[in-house]
């Protein structure tokens, strides 16, 4: 440990245990937390601007003598005080001032300020200025570097901030920081000691360019950004290797694969086949499998789940599915048994949902071995369940699971040394400066390959007053054969967030569609009626599905060619495009309508522009990252991969590339550096989605 980071805030002057405590809801506890929380902006009070030469709007220091001091009445009561230079006069307006404040900016007092300029009731006015009365007729010299202004909390304020930062830098030039990246990496990216960035940063010149240093542009920040990104990759690269140092059960027979292939109607596509054989690599070797499969709605990512789970199963081993919905999940079974069952393999089904005795049932069968394939939910991972031989974990949508949960999963077939292979699919596009970060310790996989005859989607936005044609749409469509979904964002009725309640659109489209059969399904709906609605839609027997976003991935009927999306601005890009790709699976054209309620944001009015542009999820997927930022597009902070302190994800993306090979060099060539920069950045942190 550094001798920054051993030093704790309580030794410095003016922090108590209250103050500590307070300090500690910043994540600040020691002097190196202390010089890593960064200015969020910078104040010139390098130079006096004279009083005469003041504009509204402006951050300014001045100096003068006060003319008067008197406490005014009005709506507000408030302490008035003139000061004057020579050049004009300013009024300083307090509202919350006590007498020994007033009795200090006596008439004759020389003072110095620092303040906004606004025009107020008597001119131009600041209003509870900063400022400095003279001691002696004598002010303090002016500040020779930019003052930084710091993200604080309450009780903590600016002033004492800089007090202690001030003497963080006194420490950090008596103790500098070991440079932890390799002098030759620096040098080669042109950037400053990590000693050189900190001073830069919390006391640049005057004439230093502030916009760099604001907008991460500047060698300084770089400085710190790669070292963070760096540390990062380090906790990613060690886990890995961590994991690899465990063994794993090696799969290399592919009969069951060849009889599957031959079984089907449609010849799988190039994207497919290259990931199935990038699995199979991994299975064919004793080292744990961690592999992302990613691809857009439809590319086919189950039938290669069902490749890797034949593999398994031909070896003798167990095979088991996790989703995050009994929806999802309950595709799943349906496909897996599909393809499965000609085999001569059941698969199993286990969620909360079962009766006592047929989770009983299930979990005796699991532990006896008799059961080679299970689905499930949560449920999977409970005390209860245990496996006789589980030698591949799939995993979908893992990014709605805690890191708690994947690892108990997996724990659930280790046997001494020797864990299953695990495979994650996602049908959301992850960003490349997402995947990077967030699941930079696996191997990665993409199906950028959609199936012949996948139909391109139509999409048009539309205000909710045109709700009326869109019902004729509908109508249309029923007539023709065709199926649509109506997708609602709430399940109750609610003014507030002016939004269509699933039930009641499902009321009104029965009312003013009446030779129309409608379902309803929504999230609160129990499961065996959910699923019983569902499969009268999917057998045509319903012509119409109203639904909230339950439906969002899981739900495969190919003679659904509309979709209708109402309040469509609510939804983020990505979800927006999963829904969306529940139509289009069949051979005829297929559309999307989104309706939108009046008056639109900037935001909503770019997503339902990107929507109708583009299909391709990667571009909506970088777009919806761009929009709305990391924590929020990943829907849940479960995970601890993305506190980052410094670095930004979107700002510093082109920083992610050389950080990685940054970090492969580290760990190869310094390997006590790695330590030492894994526990400077991410101590406290847990998981980075480790699965």
């Amino acid at each position: 440990m550094s001798e920054l980071a051993a030093r704790s805030l309580s030794g410095l002057k003016g922090v108590g245990p209250r103050g500590a405590e307070r300090l500690a809801k910043l994540g600040l506890h020691n002097v190196e937390d202390l010089l890593f929380h960064l200015p969020f902006r910078y104040e010139d009070r390098t130079q006096i601007q004279p009083i005469g030469r003041l504009r509204p709007e402006t951050h300014v220091v001045i100096e003068g003598e006060v003319l008067a001091a008197d406490i005014v009445f009005g709506r507000r009561r408030s302490l008035l005080c003139k000061v004057g230079d020579g050049t004009g006069m300013v009024a300083l307006r307090f509202f919350h001032f006590t007498a020994a404040q007033k009795n200090n900016l006596e008439r004759g007092t020389q003072v110095r300020i620092y303040g906004e300029v606004r025009a107020g009731g008597t001119g131009l006015e600041f209003y509870h200025p900063e400022y400095e009365i003279a001691n002696g007729g004598v002010l303090p010299p002016l500040d020779k570097r930019l003052t930084p202004v710091y993200p604080t909390t309450e009780g903590v304020h600016q002033k004492t901030l800089r007090n202690l930062m001030q003497q963080a830098l006194a420490l950090l030039e008596r103790y500098p920081p070991r440079d932890l990246l390799p002098k030759a990496l620096l040098d080669d990216a042109s950037l400053p000691t990590l000693r050189e960035a900190l001073l830069k940063l919390h006391a640049p010149n005057p004439d230093d360019p502030v916009d760099m240093l604001l907008t991460g542009s500047h060698p300084a920040v770089q400085r710190l950004v790669m070292e963070e990104m760096v540390a990062h990759q380090l906790g990613m690269l060690s886990r890995r290797a961590g994991q690899k140092t465990h063994s794993a059960p090696v799969f290399t027979d592919d009969a069951l694969v060849a009889k599957l292939r031959a079984g089907l109607p449609f010849q799988l596509t190039g994207a497919q086949q290259r990931v199935i054989q990038e699995i199979a690599a991994d299975l064919a070797i004793p080292s744990p499998m961690l592999r992302l499969v990613q691809g857009d709605v439809g590319s086919g990512k189950t039938l290669v789940a069902a490749a890797a789970a034949l593999m398994a199963i031909r070896a003798g081993y167990q095979v088991a599915l996790m989703a995050p919905t009994e929806l999802l999940a309950e595709q799943h079974l349906a496909n897996f048994r599909h393809w499965l069952s000609p085999l001569g393999i059941d698969v199993h089904w286990l969620t909360g949902s079962l009766t006592p005795k047929a989770r009983r049932d299930t979990q005796a069968l699991l532990a006896g071995g008799e059961a080679a394939m299970v689905v499930g939910t949560h449920a999977l991972f409970q005390d209860a369940v245990a496996f006789h031989r589980l030698g591949l974990t799939i995993i979908d949508e893992q990014h709605r699971f805690g890191v708690h949960q994947r690892l108990a999963l997996r724990e659930k077939g280790r046997q001494d040394t020797q864990i299953p292979h695990q495979l994650v699919l996602t049908a959301t596009p992850i960003p490349r400066t997402l995947a990077m970060s967030l699941y930079g310790d696996l191997d990665t996989s993409v199906i950028d390959e959609l199936p012949p005859g996948r139909q391109t989607i139509d999409t048009l936005a539309l205000p909710a007053s045109r709700r009326p044609a869109v019902i004729e749409r509908v109508h249309a469509a029923a007539k023709q054969g065709t199926q649509a979904y109506w997708v609602c964002t709430l399940i109750e009725e609610s003014d507030a967030l002016q939004a269509q309640a699933a039930e009641a659109t499902w009321a009104s489209l029965k009312e003013a569609l009446p030779d129309v059969d409608v379902e309803l399904v929504h999230g609160r709906m129990k499961a065996k009626d959910k699923a019983a609605r569902m499969a009268r839609f999917a057998s045509g027997e319903a012509q119409l599905l109203v639904a909230t976003t339950v439906i969002e991935v899981g739900v495969d009927v190919p003679n659904a060619t509309l979709m209708v999306m109402e309040n469509a601005e609510r939804l983020g890009l990505s979800q927006l495009h999963q829904l969306r790709g529940r139509v289009g699976r069949g051979g005829n054209k297929s559309y999307c309508v989104l309706l939108y309620q009046t008056p639109l944001s900037h935001t909503a009015k770019r997503r339902l522009a990107v929507m109708r542009e583009t299909g391709d999820g990667f571009r909506i997927a970088e777009e919806d990252l761009r929009l709305r930022g990391p924590g929020e597009w990943l829907g849940t902070r479960q995970t601890g991969d993305l506190a980052f302190r410094i670095a930004d994800l979107m700002r510093d993306e082109a920083l992610m590339a050389p950080a990685r090979d940054m970090a492969e060099q580290v760990l190869a060539d310094h390997p006590a550096s790695a330590d030492a920069l894994i526990h400077r950045w991410l101590k406290g942190a847990e998981g980075y989605a480790d699965i």
